[in-house]
């Protein structure tokens, strides 16, 4: 692994790895893995917080006709109540990488932490989604799907406005949950839920 240790990724299937939604009230956590074409170049692609719901959905559309291999899996709230939200955000991650149909020679994974049990080399990148093209295209298809899944959670518990905040904690969503108490699909370990 000399190329990985030196940093020169463009000589392996490198993939990029990142998650969407630690920080909610409500709802899963969704990780994608994304494995791009080497030298695969869009300047549109960056930090999923950084673009709109329009360009997101483009992107999302773009990405999955172009990547050559990607992934998404989520850990929902349950599992995020019966273990926490590190735990629940790593395993989603591991879960989306081994998903892929193509196995990378090497992850890059968005923050501090490396993945556990994950078998495959990887490299912790605080920031990474605003450095490495793969992970920023794995955090706009993790944004994506769980913005999706909240609009569908919208439907189920129209009370709670999940369509419009996404389970984030926005002073609304407080003030729904002081009325409401947690929906099945709350966090019901986070502070702000009970």
């Amino acid at each position: 692994m000399e190329d990985w240790e030196d940093g020169r990724l463009s000589s392996l299937l490198v993939a990029g790895v990142d998650e969407a939604g630690r920080g909610p009230l409500a709802g899963p956590v969704v990780a994608a893995a994304v494995i791009l074409p080497q030298g695969y170049v869009n300047h549109e692609i960056r930090d999923s917080k950084s673009l709109s719901s329009l360009k997101k959905e483009r992107l999302f559309h773009l990405l999955k006709q172009e990547a050559l291999s990607w992934a998404a899996a989520l850990v929902g709230p349950e599992e995020i109540d019966k273990r926490d939200i590190l735990w629940a955000s790593l395993e989603a991650m591991r879960r989306a990488i081994l998903r892929l149909k193509v196995k990378p020679d090497a992850v890059l994974v968005d923050g501090v932490h490396l993945i556990p049990n994950l078998g495959i080399p990887q490299r912790a990148v605080p920031k990474g989604d605003k450095i490495f093209p793969p992970i920023s295209a794995a955090s706009i298809i993790a944004k994506v799907i769980r913005d999706r899944i909240m609009c569908a959670w919208d439907k189920v518990y129209p009370e709670y406005g999940f369509s419009k905040h996404k389970g984030y904690p926005t002073k609304e969503h407080k003030r729904i949950l002081a009325i409401f108490g947690p929906s099945p699909i709350h966090r019901k370990s986070f502070k702000g839920c009970l």
